[in-house]
């Protein structure tokens, strides 16, 4: 897919450290965003399974 990608500042609450120490993005952060990247992130709001490729 081919996004056009625009910068968002980040704000409280759009990630958190994992114990690993990468950023996870909230459900927030991909709302603000504002579309479905398909790789299947953990608080995807959009209902993307990449299982089945599908959402």
């Amino acid at each position: 897919m081919n996004f056009s990608r625009k910068k968002i500042p980040l704000e409280e609450g759009d990630y958190y450290l994992t114990p690993e120490g990468y950023k996870c993005f909230t459900e927030q952060y991909h709302l603000k965003r504002g579309y479905c990247c398909e790789s299947g992130c953990r608080h995807c709001p959009y209902g993307y399974n990449r299982k089945t490729n599908r959402q």
